[in-house]
């Protein structure tokens, strides 16, 4: 191998190692950002529970919770670019195939894709805050909005029930896996004490499965709404979350979603520090 050949080598390898680091630091940030969101989202509904809460357990609650706290608005900013982190290396995963077995194949970059516009409006509507924008709305108001305008169009009802039954799906699918720990394919197992392995087990079993009711629930609502060509009874975060509340367990049951809400939250945080990227 001649001086320059080994040159452009060497080259190549520095760039993919920025690449690299870079790639891993979006990451580890979005992850702590929507560990901060998924933590205050819980907080808030445990809060609503136990009948002292008066902001909506939301995206838009959890943003008001932290514009009240003394450097609420460098917090906020520093939330929005986290969650620019998730959406950047989502892209990646998406352009240049994930971490891990298959991460290459279309089955693994399409998901990839569909988290990076996802969280990419999620940022959007963090910054817009922070700037001052003000909020787009409640998410309950958002769904009914989406959903009116859906079942308005041609073959609506069919979209709207399809959609819905798709998040029911997800939900579903995101509880199991979370039962089934598969998340450890994910870990870097060799650096985790058993202290830290039963934190992530704790926390990723808990959180996730609540993170699944929630999806599920939020999803059989939709269907109902296209079923009933009735808008006004799709439901966001917040409405689905009090949902839980109106059944024979009461605000027990919520309280238990939401503080496995908040689980999730602290599962992000590990993901942050433990996850393969």
């Amino acid at each position: 191998m001649n001086a320059r050949v080994m040159a452009r080598t060497g080259r190549g390898t520095v760039r993919g190692a920025a690449n690299g680091s870079a790639a891993e630091g979006a990451a580890r940030a979005g992850l702590t950002a929507r560990g901060v969101i998924y933590l205050l989202v819980g907080v808030l509904a445990l809060q609503i529970a136990f009948g002292t809460g008066n902001r909506e357990a939301d995206r838009g609650g959890a943003l008001e919770e932290i514009a009240d706290k003394p450097f609420g608005a460098v917090m906020l900013w520093a939330l929005g670019i986290g969650l620019v982190g998730m959406a950047l290396w989502r892209l990646s995963e998406a352009a240049f195939g994930a971490t891990g077995k298959d991460g290459h194949k279309a089955k693994k970059r399409l998901p990839a894709a569909a988290r990076c516009v996802f969280y990419a409006f999620v940022a959007y509507s963090v910054l817009a805050f922070a700037a001052g924008a003000g909020g787009s709305g409640s998410s309950d108001q958002q769904s009914r909005d989406v959903t009116r305008k859906v079942l308005e169009m041609p073959a609506g009802q069919w979209v709207v029930g399809l959609a819905g039954a798709g998040i029911v799906v997800a939900g579903v699918v995101i509880a199991v896996q979370a039962i089934r720990r598969s998340y450890h394919k994910k870990l870097k197992l060799g650096a985790l004490s058993s202290r830290a392995r039963t934190l992530l087990d704790v926390t990723g079993v808990g959180g996730g499965v609540a993170r699944g009711a929630v999806f599920a629930a939020a999803g059989a609502f939709a269907v109902r709404a296209a079923v009933d060509y009735r808008p006004d009874q799709a439901k966001g975060l917040d409405d689905t979350l009090r949902s839980f509340a109106q059944t024979p367990l009461g605000p027990w049951l919520l309280a238990l979603v939401a503080a496995g809400l908040v689980l999730f939250g602290v599962f992000s945080f590990a993901l942050a520090r433990w996850r393969r990227v």
